[in-house]
């Protein structure tokens, strides 16, 4: 059975879920990830008004769209992160943000990420997707020397502020699946090593494959996958291409998404370096069977264009596992 085609509805939210479902299901769609942000999906509307969830099912059922997660990004990123700044204000609604106490902004962020755990349980659905944010990033070029007492206090600071919101997703029967990204407490394999360490390799916690924040890195996307097989809760499908000139650096040189000098950006899928027929096959052997979202970003494309075509590559590039060998028929 093919696996369902999602669309995040993240790079989405200037539209209303109802705009977007049409438009979904008629690029060819099987459902949303549906963001908790723009009017998608509010986690507070969610835990305190009758019929809001009912709301959000009568949108997608009337485009024929179903939904496996949904997708708290943005104030997960807010749970960890130092500083607490303008960059925070932006993406946080007023309530969260409140007086703009950085400790204050955390810890709001925190409950509002162990509340999208209930909202997700009364939705239907068992992974929410997201950041954690990170203490200790602005510390990833060990200059001036930083020793290792900083960076195991980062991964400590982590462990406490998500340990309490995990006891919430286990209580409800919901995952936790951390996009692994520069500016989180994971990155790369290693440090994604070492994330579940901190957590005692609690089962709440996991991970949203999302091989275009590994490709540019030079990080084996399949590599990752057979490091984590039981750990891969929700996988987005986008692409990226490192587009080194030798002019500007891998690290981007603070240029923004779709300058012409990049050392890398963000593709549509099927755009880029990501071999997704590799990470098909390794999908397959670890038998996984949830949706594969589509996370549209690609600063050169049309984005209507974009995701219609993105929905008719995964289509194309997905495939079921084999359930004999090839060679069985030359047995006795």
């Amino acid at each position: 059975m093919a696996r369902p085609v999602t669309l995040f509805t993240g790079q989405w939210a200037d539209l209303t879920l109802d705009t977007v479902a049409e438009k979904a299901a008629s690029f060819g769609y099987d459902g949303l990830e549906l963001a908790c942000w723009g009017d998608h999906f509010e986690v507070d509307r969610a835990l305190s008004e009758d019929g809001y969830i009912k709301s959000r099912w009568d949108i997608l059922h009337k485009h024929g769209l179903n939904s496996w997660a949904i997708s708290n990004h943005l104030v997960g990123q807010c749970v960890c992160d130092e500083p607490i700044d303008a960059r925070h204000k932006a993406i946080l609604p007023p309530r969260l943000w409140g007086d703009g106490n950085a400790e204050g902004v955390r810890q709001r962020a925190a409950q509002e990420l162990a509340d999208t755990a209930r909202a997700a349980k009364a939705f239907g659905v068992p992974v929410v997707n997201g950041f954690t944010g990170s203490s200790i990033w602005r510390l990833l070029y060990f200059f001036p020397p930083t020793g290792d007492d900083a960076i195991d206090a980062g991964y400590k600071d982590f462990a406490d502020r998500w340990n309490p919101i995990l006891d919430v997703y286990d209580e409800m029967g919901v995952r936790f699946a951390l996009e692994v990204h520069p500016t989180e407490i994971a990155y790369d394999i290693v440090t994604s090593k070492r994330v579940l360490q901190a957590l005692n390799y609690r089962e709440a916690f996991g991970f949203n494959f999302d091989p275009s924040h590994l490709i540019w890195q030079g990080v084996d996307p399949v590599r990752f996958l057979q490091e984590f097989p039981d750990r891969i809760y929700h996988v987005h499908m986008k692409d990226s291409a490192v587009t080194l000139d030798g002019y500007a650096s891998i690290l981007s040189s603070h240029m923004n998404f779709g300058s012409a000098h990049r050392g890398w950006d963000f593709r549509s899928p099927g755009h880029g370096d990501v071999n997704f027929e590799a990470i098909i096959r390794e999908l397959n052997r670890l038998s996984y069977q949830g949706p594969l979202s589509v996370e549209w970003e690609d600063s050169g494309m049309d984005r209507e264009f974009g995701a219609r075509d993105a929905a008719a590559f995964v289509r194309k590039v997905d495939f079921p596992a084999s359930t004999v060998a090839f060679d069985s028929a030359f047995g006795d």
